[in-house]
C-alpha cells in the first residue's frame, strides 16, 4: 500500500470538494455541540435531583388552636394524637430507620428567629405562634407520596410539605429542554449524516473511472475505499474538534464563570462530566464519517 498515492489522492478530494467538505464540517460542529450540550444537560439534571433529593424531607405540621387544616379542629394537638401519628409514620415502609425527628414549637421558633435575624417580622410572632412538626427522612426519596397520602387528614396534623411538589415541575420542565435538545441534535446529525454519504457519492462518482482501473488491477476494496475514508474521518474529526471546543468554553463562562458563583446552592457540571461528554462526540463524529462512506463507496467497486 502506497502511503504518497493514499495522500495525494486525499488532496485531490479535498480540493474537488472543499465547499461539500467545509458543509460537513459546520454541520457536524453545529450537532455534535447540541448533542453535547443535551447530554451535560442531562448530567446537570440527574446532579440537581442527587443533590436535593436526598436531603429533602417530608414535614408534618400538627394542629394549634389557630389552624384550619383538615385534621384539625380548633385545638391544640393531643398527646396522643401526636402518639398515634408518630406511630402511623414510623410504621410506614417508606420511612427510613431512625428517620422521624420531632421538632418542638421552642425548636421551630429559634430556627425562624434564626433565619429572619434582620427582619422586623420577628418582633410580631411569638413562641406559642410556631407549630409542632414532625421530620421524616424517607428510603427512597422518589417515594413519598405514600406516606403524604397515609398521615394527611390524620387527626392532629395540619397540612403536610414536601418540597418535591415544588422541584417535581421544574425538573419536567427541564426534562423537557433537554428531551427538545437531544432531539434537535439527532435530526442535525441525521442531517449530518447525509451530508457526508452526498458528499462521499459526488467524490466516488467523479472518479468512478479511477476506481474501475484500480479494481481491474487488483487493487483491494479497502485501498480503494481508504482515500474517501480519511476524507470523511478528517472532516468529521474537525468538526468534532471544534464542537468540543465550543462545549468547553460554554462550560466555563457560563457554568464555572457566571452558575457556580450565583448558585452555589447547586451542584454543576464540571470538567469531569464535559470531558466525558466530548469522548462520546467524538465516537460518534467518527461513526458518522466511517458507517456512510464504507456504504456509500460499496455500489462503486463493482466492475
Amino acid at each position: 500500500m502506497r502511503l504518497n498515492y493514499i495522500l495525494a489522492d486525499l488532496g485531490i478530494g479535498l480540493k474537488r470538494n472543499l465547499s461539500m467538505t467545509i458543509a460537513v464540517v459546520v454541520t457536524i460542529w453545529v450537532s455534535l455541540s447540541l448533542f453535547g450540550s443535551a447530554l451535560l444537560a442531562r448530567e446537570q439534571v440527574d446532579l440537581m435531583k442527587g443533590n436535593w433529593y436526598d436531603k429533602i424531607q417530608i414535614s408534618v405540621f400538627l394542629c394549634t388552636k389557630d389552624s384550619g387544616g383538615r385534621g384539625c379542629s380548633g385545638t391544640e394537638v393531643t398527646t396522643e394524637q401526636k402518639n398515634r401519628i408518630k406511630q402511623v409514620i414510623e410504621s410506614s415502609p417508606d420511612t427510613a430507620p431512625e428517620g422521624v425527628f420531632g421538632e418542638t414549637k421552642k425548636e421551630a421558633f429559634d430556627q425562624f428567629k434564626k433565619l429572619y435575624k434582620d427582619s422586623p417580622i420577628v418582633s410580631t410572632v411569638t413562641e406559642d405562634q410556631m407549630q409542632e412538626s414532625f421530620r421524616v427522612k424517607l428510603k427512597d426519596p422518589q417515594r413519598y407520596q405514600n406516606l403524604v397520602s397515609a398521615v394527611s387528614g390524620l387527626p392532629g396534623v395540619d397540612t403536610v410539605q414536601d418540597l418535591r411538589q415544588y422541584l417535581d415541575p421544574l425538573f419536567k420542565a427541564l426534562n423537557g429542554l433537554q428531551f427538545g435538545a437531544l432531539i434537535a441534535a439527532g435530526l442535525l446529525l441525521i442531517a449530518a449524516l447525509m451530508q457526508i454519504s452526498n458528499t462521499i457519492r459526488l467524490a466516488a462518482y467523479a472518479r468512478r473511472r479511477e476506481i474501475g482501473i484500480m479494481r481491474l488491477v487488483g487493487a483491494s476494496n479497502f485501498y480503494i475505499q481508504l482515500p474517501f475514508l480519511l476524507e470523511a474521518v478528517l472532516a468529521a474529526l474537525i468538526g468534532a474538534v471544534l464542537a468540543c471546543g465550543t462545549l468547553w468554553v460554554g462550560v466555563y463562562f457560563v457554568v464555572m464563570q457566571r452558575a457556580q458563583e450565583t448558585f452555589r446552592v447547586w451542584q454543576w457540571v464540571g470538567a469531569s462530566e464535559t470531558f466525558q461528554a466530548t469522548l462520546i462526540m467524538v465516537v460518534v463524529g467518527l461513526v458518522l464519517a466511517v458507517v456512510p462512506t464504507f456504504l456509500t463507496t460499496r455500489k462503486y467497486l463493482k466492475v
